[in-house]
């Protein structure tokens, strides 16, 4: 199964040009062999998460935290009942929207929260309870993670999205965790993607290995 590079080695280099579309995609004519057509979107690919992530520290805190807060007001319609159910967040990353505030009223009205941890490169996520005043630790790309609890399966997994379409596909940071991960649970949790309105794009050009959110929930 084809997977996209370390981010670590992609977002701090300068992309070749996107590729055209109709090199992409019988969609619009072309007819690229397979593997030059997974090479042009890989590219493609690293040119727009390279773009969009750039774009984020421009959005100044303030506009950030109204952002944040609108799609956490529009979480709670996508998830619905929190009560008993457990809910994988994640720590904010390079100007993500900040939910920990979020979480924190999913902890008081009954549910859990818990959060994606990195074993290894190529391996799917763990997901570790956690509550505020839980031990953190650094841990891959020096994300706060929690540094104990019991491994649980998720209800809800909330996926911080670089990207995303209209057919609900996720522009990660290219690793392919949350794909891999949500290919190998074997209860399908309800799979949400957040984000800010701006990085819609008209198409992330899935491919087979690709999995669409379930929703995608933005600040418009």
């Amino acid at each position: 199964m084809a997977e996209e590079k370390d981010p670590d080695l992609e977002i701090h280099e300068y992309a070749s040009p996107p590729c055209y579309a109709h090199e992409l995609s019988s969609e619009y004519g072309g007819q690229a062999e397979p593997g030059d057509s997974w090479s042009c979107v890989l590219r493609w690919r690293k040119a727009e998460r390279q773009r969009l992530i750039e774009e984020r520290p421009a959005i100044d805190a303030e506009e950030r935290s109204a952002r944040s807060n609108r799609i956490a007001s529009r979480l709670d319609v996508a998830v619905g009942k929190v009560s008993g159910r457990i809910v994988s967040g994640y720590w904010p990353f390079r100007g993500e929207p900040d939910l920990r505030n979020w979480a924190i009223t999913v902890i008081e009205r009954g549910g859990r929260i818990a959060l994606p941890v990195v074993m290894r490169k190529g391996w799917p996520l763990e997901f570790r309870v956690w509550r505020p005043g839980d031990p953190l630790e650094r841990g891959v790309w020096n994300i706060l993670v929690p540094s104990r609890g019991p491994s649980v399966v998720p209800d809800v997994v909330i996926a911080p999205v670089v990207g995303f379409d209209g057919a609900n596909y996720r522009l990660g940071y290219g690793g392919g965790f949350f794909d891999r991960t949500l290919a190998a649970m074997h209860r399908r949790p309800l799979a949400i993607g957040v984000g800010y309105a701006g990085s819609r794009l008209r198409t992330i050009h899935p491919q087979p290995h690709d999995i669409p959110m379930d929703v995608i929930v933005t600040d418009d």
